[in-house]
């Protein structure tokens, strides 16, 4: 594996983690991510308050993670596309993403309410979303390692 430098493609993942077990989740999707066989994949989280439009508009692909919050998004994650959405619409059509939501519930409205914005920036969805819904279950965490390293072994090897 290279330097963070040095790596020719950028998977950001931009996800809010309010508690323990989402944090557990962020580190899960960078721990597939960054898998040893990933050779030219960056990757880096940046919490949902602390990104910028760059941070998307350098991006080669994103993965966006939410808590379900009154049945919407987080309030961070809705904050970010408040932030971001003009400054990226025209420079980032067809930018691949992922989702995972963290759903107490069940999830549909997160899911409706990141579709809805997404489209508007035509964004390319390239995998399904992933809904872990309900009391937290460890398989959460094989899941989120599975969707990084998917997204990034996308990347790599250069059809995302």
């Amino acid at each position: 594996m290279v330097a963070e430098g040095d790596k020719a493609r950028k998977l950001v993942i931009i996800a809010h983690a309010p508690s323990p077990n989402t944090q557990r989740m962020v580190e899960a999707v960078m721990r597939g991510a960054r898998h040893e066989d990933i050779e030219n994949v960056g990757v880096r989280h940046v919490p949902p308050l602390e990104a910028v439009p760059e941070d998307v508009l350098e991006a080669d692909a994103l993965i966006l993670g939410t808590t379900e919050n009154l049945g919407y998004m987080s309030g961070a994650l809705k904050d970010f596309f408040d932030r971001c959405y003009y400054p990226c619409l025209e420079r980032t059509q067809g930018l691949p993403f992922a989702t995972y939501v963290r759903a107490g519930r069940d999830g549909t409205g997160t899911l409706r309410a990141i579709d809805s914005i997404t489209t508007g920036l035509r964004w390319r969805a390239v995998q399904d979303p992933l809904l872990c819904r309900g009391e937290f279950d460890e398989q959460f965490l094989a899941q989120c390692e599975e969707l990084g390293l998917y997204m990034a072994a996308g990347l790599d090897a250069g059809v995302l």
